[in-house]
């Protein structure tokens, strides 16, 4: 089943409201193509360049937009939009020196991420503590959580998570570790609901620790720093750069 974007009609609103019809897309994140798909349908001249760092969709995109990639309209590499030597690269053998009429950033987890146990980014579905977006990436959540020090992690949580005090978690964190490593998500979020316990109905406590891993484990946040300014020289006059944030 196509995966439907939640901004979907926001987005073609607003590439319907450019200028002219845009000629060369760049999507930095990929997912399942549901951006791809439409703007596609949309604009038939436009040639589309999809960037994703998680391989499963980087197979997806091969496997569904195989009719696209042949006829030369559909391009797609394996990497992190804040790889600019990778785009640069496709810029200039896809596109040239024009540069890009649209650049589009859907940030965050996707949904075939958190439905795949096996990812470890849910901790509603028991699963291994990975939460790596590029399955090639050498930091996993496990690891974070086994061999980070007590102010490692007051600190992660503390900053990524908006978590005021964390100390309770982060000292249960330690002290079952010298026992046993953690090594699945529903050791850990079951370790945050005891320690924690339930403070507001409909949010598991264990959100904004796993949020705070999951930034941490794919430099979610260094990316989108480093990515903007360089994206931006990549747009051809009157482009449009496009960022879709839910944090």
């Amino acid at each position: 089943m196509a995966h439907i974007p939640v901004l979907l009609d926001e987005v073609l609103a607003m590439v319907k409201a450019m200028p002219g019809d845009p000629r060369y897309i760049l999507d930095g994140t990929f997912g399942r193509g549901g951006h791809a798909r439409a703007i596609m349908n949309e604009f038939a001249e436009a040639k589309y360049v999809a960037i994703d760092q998680d391989l499963d969709a980087v197979n997806f995109a091969k496997d569904n937009f195989s009719n696209e990639i042949a006829g030369g309209r559909f391009y797609i590499l394996h990497a992190n939009f804040s790889d600019t030597a990778s785009v640069s690269a496709a810029l200039t053998e896809i596109v040239g020196e024009q540069g890009f009429d649209l650049i589009l950033l859907d940030l965050g987890v996707s949904s075939p991420q958190l439905d795949q146990s096996e990812r470890g980014f849910s901790f509603y579905n028991d699963g291994p503590l990975d939460m790596r977006m590029n399955q090639n990436s050498s930091l996993s959540a496990a690891e974070v959580v086994n061999s980070w020090s007590e102010q490692e992690l007051r600190d992660l949580f503390f900053e990524l998570g908006e978590i005021r005090r964390p100390g309770r978690v982060v000292t249960a964190i330690l002290q079952q570790r010298k026992n046993q490593p953690f090594s699945t998500t529903q050791q850990l979020s079951s370790l945050i609901e005891k320690t924690e316990g339930w403070r507001k109905k409909g949010h598991h406590p264990a959100t904004n620790y796993f949020l705070a891993l999951r930034l941490c484990v794919n430099s979610e946040l260094e990316a989108v720093r480093a990515a903007l300014p360089e994206l931006i020289k990549m747009l051809a006059d009157g482009g449009r750069l496009m960022v879709i944030s839910f944090h």
